[in-house]
């Protein structure tokens, strides 16, 4: 039976705010503790060729998330509630995306956190909505296991916070990064995949 993706992430939208909640708290813990649950298996890297996305922005800092009162989780409320995906024209597949982007240094510092989806054009953007590019470039790919929002997102980003430029295949450029939401998602069984920017 096929699961419509928006009806999923609604359904699931507990689930995925809280999972941002835990991730940006994780960002806090240090290094080392990061560092146990890394993973060892070096990352993909691939040549990406450069797309336009068309979402919901707000501007955050991992600091600013942890603090019980973040802006990631009211963007996904907001988008999910109003039905803001399909409000946008142009959409290439049914894919939700991530962008993380307009870094002010690297994780520590402010970003633009961008929830929407790849399009074909950007020429019409909806009132309330921005446009923005992911260059072309090299990429490191890192999959996150299966299972429910709430406990994959947390252990894939430990796990880039603790790799090493040699495990990335290059050094983290902190100009875009993005994450491929599948168009089918299943509680138990969804996996996301995070694109990295190198340098």
């Amino acid at each position: 039976m096929k699961i419509h993706p928006i009806a999923t992430i609604l359904s699931l939208g507990g689930a995925v705010i809280l999972a941002f909640c835990v991730l940006i708290e994780a960002n806090a813990q240090t290094s080392s503790s990061a560092a146990s649950t890394a993973q060892t298996e070096p990352a993909q890297t691939e040549n990406v060729s450069a797309f336009q996305v068309i979402g919901v922005s707000v501007r955050t800092t991992n600091a600013k998330e942890s603090g019980g009162n973040g802006e990631i989780p009211k963007l996904w409320q907001r988008v999910m509630q109003e039905d803001m995906v399909d409000k946008i024209p142009n959409r290439a597949d049914q894919h939700l995306v991530v962008v993380n982007t307009n870094y002010a240094s690297d994780q520590n510092g402010e970003y633009d956190y961008i929830l929407g989806s790849r399009v074909t054009s950007a020429k019409d953007v909806p009132e309330g909505f921005v446009a923005v590019s992911i260059p072309a470039g090299k990429y490191a790919v890192v999959e996150s296991e299966k299972g429910p929002p709430q406990e994959i997102m947390p252990k894939v980003w430990r796990r880039i916070w603790a790799m090493s430029p040699a495990e990335l295949g290059g050094t983290r450029a902190f100009k875009s990064d993005y994450e491929v939401y599948p168009t089918e998602m299943n509680g138990q069984e969804t996996q996301v995949t995070i694109y990295l920017g190198l340098k």
